[in-house]
């Protein structure tokens, strides 16, 4: 007769972990190509290196260019006169990327463009684009006030909302659009499955669906696409950073409640989504070192003081990347381009002072 108490599985009173092992690896081995250099000359050499290095990284270069197709879905008419397009158009043979087009009722061939690409637990576009009568999606937009692309349309910018692979009308599965919590969240995994034994990572798909994004809006032509700014968060903010260090069509970035550094936020935080990781990427370079591509054009990071993803170090952790992407401005004399605001709170965006920075951003010399 047993006398001790019986357990599904065996008890284990210790777990052996390898993270130790990890950071000593990642201690000695990791970004071994950041720039040394001390003028903007070495720095672009050091650019047009690296974005080669980091196209192949993210299989850019696997990639197949299509005609893009445009299709528009539905027209609808949302208060104050803004006019919200769904269209799809095809960014890959075979692959469509839905999106909403949220146009202001003033916008002409001088109306600055904005990419909003979507964060996670967000449902896609729906979020960013302010789909209302949905209590999911509304109960997110309240959370990490993720209607920004609604704002920026509010602000008078045409705003394109599109849904990343994974997400809204691009999960592999259908099945997992119908509850809620299963639609909140993304296939990156899977994507992630399919891609990267191919040496094509996740983040490489995504920028290259925004670069197609881009695409669209210069053959529509209706807007000015001389001045094409990507705001995002979250998970939006980590395609605007790879989107905007590699495509210099992107004239203004806005990065929130994304960089920090790779040890700290994505190592020790292990369990982040697998969009985030890319093979071999922290041999060579840290987040900054990527970031530091945008330079010299407007930029501004947006950070939580208590945002959890940045990690055991907190701040601290965000600052050390930070630095690393300000040295970059000093090189071009450009350190009135870019900014760094640090907000109360946890993990959210900060639309409070968007508009001041925007203006301040949009007038750089």
């Amino acid at each position: 007769m047993m006398t001790e108490k019986s357990y599904s599985l065996p008890k284990i009173d210790v777990c052996y972990q390898i993270l130790p092992s990890m950071l000593r690896k990642f201690d000695k081995y990791a970004r071994k190509d950041y720039f040394i250099g001390h003028t903007k000359e070495e720095f672009e050499l050091w650019k047009i290196r690296t974005r080669e290095m980091v196209k192949e990284l993210l299989g850019l270069k696997k990639m197949e260019k299509s005609s893009l197709n445009p299709v528009t879905q539905e027209v609808t008419i949302l208060p104050g006169n803004i006019t919200r397009e769904h269209i799809r158009i095809q960014v890959e043979p075979d692959v469509w990327m839905p999106m909403y087009l949220l146009i202001p009722a003033d916008a002409g061939s001088h109306t600055r463009l904005f990419l909003c690409p979507p964060g996670h637990n967000g449902a896609g576009k729906y979020t960013v684009a302010g789909v209302r009568g949905y209590s999911a999606i509304e109960e997110k937009i309240l959370q990490y006030h993720y209607d920004y692309g609604l704002q920026l349309a509010q602000l008078g910018y045409v705003a394109l909302c599109p849904d990343c692979r994974g997400f809204g009308e691009r999960r592999e599965d259908l099945a997992d659009t119908k509850d809620s919590i299963t639609a909140l969240k993304g296939d990156c995994q899977i994507l992630a499955h399919m891609g990267e034994p191919l040496g094509i990572p996740v983040a490489g798909m995504l920028a290259w669906d925004l670069m197609r994004a881009i695409d669209y809006l210069e053959e529509r032509g209706e807007w000015d696409i001389d001045h094409i700014s990507c705001l995002g968060f979250s998970g939006g903010g980590m395609q605007t950073m790879w989107v905007s260090s590699l495509d210099d069509r992107v004239t203004l970035t806005v990065i929130s409640g994304y960089l920090y550094g790779f040890r700290d936020s994505l190592l020790i935080m292990n369990r982040n989504c697998s969009c985030n990781y890319v093979p071999h990427l922290w041999e060579h370079f840290d987040m900054g070192d990527i970031a530091s591509l945008i330079a010299p054009r407007p930029l501004l990071i947006q950070s939580c003081i208590n945002d959890r993803l940045n990690g055991p170090r907190g701040i601290a952790n965000v600052k050390e990347q930070v630095e690393i992407v300000r040295q970059a401005y000093k090189l071009y004399d450009a350190e009135n381009c870019f900014f760094h605001e640090i907000c109360e709170g946890s993990h959210q965006w900060h639309e409070e002072h968007i508009k001041e920075y925007l203006d301040k951003l949009t007038n750089t010399k």
